[in-house]
């Protein structure tokens, strides 16, 4: 079916309803890349006008990718809850807007909608709502999960202390440990990228991880982010796995060049759950995305890497993870070129997570070759502290020396919590102030001494 929309005297016409969507999306330099932006504003603009119009119902009858030829469209329309549907079902994209904007739009109503809605749905009302708009919707939105702690609870804010190291020295990942923890980072989760996918070495790390969590009885979690079958194997041999990571995509063919499918996640979902390692919930899984992966794998299909992104969310929502991370800035400025795409991504990444009813974080980031700045991040920061984030990264001096890109810091954190004094988790508040970190206040206590038990970690390392 195509689509057309006329501006003066001039009538632009869009072939099919990816192409449509493609067209409308605000500016990034991956659809440029990929051939399939709109050519100037104003060709943007009419393919916004026209999305506006268009019923959201029409998304369950046209899909971007077909339903024979990728398992995700397969997921995405076979999960639909048209009953929880039926409150929108009438609206169009634009009225959609208005109706999320609204008061009848509230955290009850939002959540009983979510399994109603679509990835195209949402990413589609995302394309004509301003920054404020995304902010205002997002925030009205509480998803809560929980393992050891509880994240994501209105007026609260979480942060994955990330001690990440280039040799995955043991001594190396257990102080930057230390100094996240003396900062009050690592609720959402105690979480290593490991330099290397090596069973031996990433198994080590998983007991590193382990053994300070239970000696110290941090309510936290951890994750060595490896591969999902590195994973499974590790828990068929006995090593202590809290989460199971894997980084996901929209397409079936892009999670293919991952190495995943929807049947791997399965196996590797349930095997987490029968560990019961949980105290306060059993969310096992955590999934990391990013807008341009389908189309740096050239399995995007023709549609644009928003949309691509959004559809991910669908292969999250899935498996009822305990966190899901947009690492925004990190594939490069091929696909966001600079800090204002950036921005713009992180935003609409968590306005769409979170209407899809997902415990949305972000890693704040941008590689040195972006046209991007601290101040950009501390911007996106900000606002999406605002909108209700879970959580964020956390990590020492905000420069990853193994992954060498440029993130938040364990200050960030503090700086966000004091501005919008939000708290972390309440378990994890619970156990700062036992340890010293805090004071009654909840303030960060400080002085030229370490707490006690911290000065004991500080003598092994």
């Amino acid at each position: 079916m195509s689509y057309q929309f006329d501006i003066g005297s001039t009538r632009y016409r869009f072939n099919d309803l990816k192409t449509l969507m493609a067209r409308a999306t605000p500016l990034r330099s991956g659809d440029c890349l990929a051939g399939i932006a709109a050519e100037n504003a104003t060709e943007r603009v009419a393919a916004q006008r026209c999305l506006a119009d268009l019923p959201l119902s029409s998304f369950l009858n046209e899909a971007l990718i077909p339903y024979e030829q990728d398992e995700v469209t397969r997921l995405i329309i076979d999960s639909h809850d048209p009953e929880a549907f039926t409150a929108v079902a009438h609206l169009t994209v634009g009225e959609f807007r208005d109706w999320l904007l609204s008061d009848h739009a509230n955290s009850q109503t939002l959540k009983a909608l979510a399994p109603g809605l679509t990835p195209e749905m949402v990413a589609a009302v995302s394309k004509i709502m301003r920054v404020q708009d995304l902010i205002l919707v997002a925030q009205k939105i509480e998803v809560v999960t929980a393992f050891r702690d509880t994240l994501g609870l209105k007026g609260r804010f979480s942060t994955r202390l990330q001690p990440n190291h280039p040799t995955d020295d043991p001594a190396g990942v257990a102080a930057s440990v230390l100094d996240g923890l003396l900062y009050a980072n690592g609720d959402a989760v105690i979480g290593i990228n490991p330099a290397t996918d090596n069973y031996h070495a990433v198994t080590r790390l998983m007991h590193l991880l382990d053994d300070v969590i239970q000696r110290y009885e941090i309510p936290t979690q951890s994750c060595v982010l490896t591969h999902v079958t590195t994973h499974l194997e590790a828990i068929n041999r006995g090593a202590p796995v809290d989460l199971v990571f894997q980084s996901i995509a929209g397409t079936q063919a892009a999670n293919e060049s991952f190495g995943i499918n929807l049947s791997i996640l399965d196996q590797a979902h349930r095997a987490a759950l029968e560990l019961g390692r949980g105290t306060v919930g059993q969310n096992v899984m955590y999934f990391e995305t990013g807008q341009g992966s389908a189309l740096s794998a050239n399995a995007h299909h023709g549609v644009d890497q928003q949309t691509c992104e959004a559809r991910a969310y669908a292969v999250a929502r899935r498996f009822d993870p305990l966190l899901v991370n947009t690492v925004v800035g990190f594939i490069g400025p091929e696909y966001l070129y600079d800090g204002k795409q950036i921005i713009r991504a992180g935003l609409e990444d968590h306005f769409c997570g979170k209407l899809l009813g997902l415990p949305m974080g972000c890693d704040i980031c941008y590689t040195n070759h972006a046209e991007a700045d601290q101040d950009d991040m501390d911007m996106l920061l900000t606002q999406l502290g605002v909108a209700g984030i879970n959580f964020i990264m956390g990590i020492p001096g905000s420069d990853d020396i193994m992954l060498n890109y440029q993130t938040t810091s364990f200050h960030d954190a503090l700086y966000l919590r004091q501005v919008l004094n939000k708290p972390p988790a309440p378990e994890f508040e619970s156990w700062l102030e036992t340890m010293g970190v805090f004071d009654a206040g909840g303030v960060l206590a400080g002085g030229e001494k370490l707490p006690a038990p911290f000065a004991h970690i500080q003598s092994q390392l």
